[in-house]
């Protein structure tokens, strides 16, 4: 019997894509299009990629993804508009170094926005328009340390964003996007950021929520995440999943080869992620896994350098036991 692929495995559930570089691009592009129905670029798109210096583009990496994409029809994300990280201090500071009056930085955001998303009108099909704006931070809600934040005083900066890519693409699809939504106090800052835009009638369709799980996650949370975040009426995107088989915080320890006894934890944890998406295909646009198999994983340089082995294809490309317990349901 001819296996399964995870495309195919899911094509009436919702999409499966990966994030993708051109390294990556150039050994597993057969294994890519064999098994994914979009792509996201891991660092192409990112405002210090696309823009390093004011007026000055570098879309040469992201136009060879986009056109591969297009060449064998796999929809494609983009990440990402405004993040504090990966943009060039042009965006928010003078020549001395000091923040920009707040109309300047708009203006800059908005050239940014409509120069890069009307370059791909009509390829990319959805935008992750904020990265990350949430404060990790118990007590505060927005990131205060954020440059965006410092010259808005508010989320002002986010609405601005949105409103601007709706009116570079108006047929995208636009999220917010974050990691630890699946922590209880995370999840409901983010919840009221995204009540707040719906209420001014912002133009945000989506929410992504990034899944960089390990295998200690309580996968009860994922189900809370799903049901607060539909309830706005938001498309929810999967980005950015990957299970780490280490703590965040657990350092000293680096395994080669995994233990038995982690990969099995995994196996089982992919199996359980994978379920309660499917019972929730209704609410679910799609699912992007962050790299395409353990050795093009930025985890294995985060938090720490270490051999990680988050994703479902290993380091010899080959499906783990996961793929079989994800595609074989």
């Amino acid at each position: 019997m001819e296996k399964i692929t995870l495309k195919q495995a899911y094509k009436n559930y919702f999409d499966i894509g990966v994030a993708i570089n051109p390294g990556v691009l150039e050994y597993g592009h057969e294994l890519i299009k064999a098994e994914f129905s979009g792509i996201t670029c891991e660092n192409e798109m990112k405002p210090a990629s696309v823009q390093p210096e004011r007026n000055r583009f570098t879309f040469e990496k992201a136009d060879m993804l986009a056109d591969f994409a297009a060449e064998n029809n796999l929809k494609i994300r983009g990440h990402t508009l405004v993040w504090h990280n990966q943009t060039g201090e042009w965006m928010y500071k003078d020549s001395n170094k000091n923040n920009l009056p707040k109309e300047i930085l708009y203006s800059y955001m908005q050239e940014h926005i409509d120069t890069v998303v009307k370059r791909y009108a009509g390829k990319i099909y959805c935008w992750d328009v904020v990265n990350e704006a949430v404060s990790d931070i118990d007590g505060e809600y927005l990131r205060e340390k954020s440059p965006y934040f410092e010259i808005a005083g508010s989320e002002e900066f986010i609405e601005k964003a949105f409103v601007y890519a709706h009116e570079a693409d108006p047929g995208a699809l636009l999220f917010y996007n974050d990691y630890d939504t699946e922590n209880p106090e995370k999840r409901e800052k983010i919840y009221k950021l995204l009540k707040s835009l719906k209420d001014k009638n912002i133009p945000v369709h989506g929410v992504g929520l990034q899944a960089h799980y390990d295998i200690y996650f309580d996968v009860g949370e994922l189900q809370k995440s799903i049901d607060l975040f539909s309830s706005l009426g938001l498309i929810i995107h999967i980005t950015e999943l990957d299970v780490s088989v280490y703590k965040f915080d657990e350092r000293g320890v680096d395994f080669e080869t995994l233990p038995e006894d982690r990969l099995k934890t995994q196996t089982e944890l992919y199996s359980q992620i994978f379920a309660v998406l499917r019972e929730n295909k209704d609410k679910i646009g799609g699912v992007t896994f962050w790299g395409l198999d353990d050795k093009a994983s930025w985890l294995n340089g985060f938090p720490v350098k270490r051999t990680n082995h988050p994703l479902l294809f290993g380091r010899d490309g080959k499906p783990k036991e996961a793929y079989g317990r994800v595609t074989g349901f």
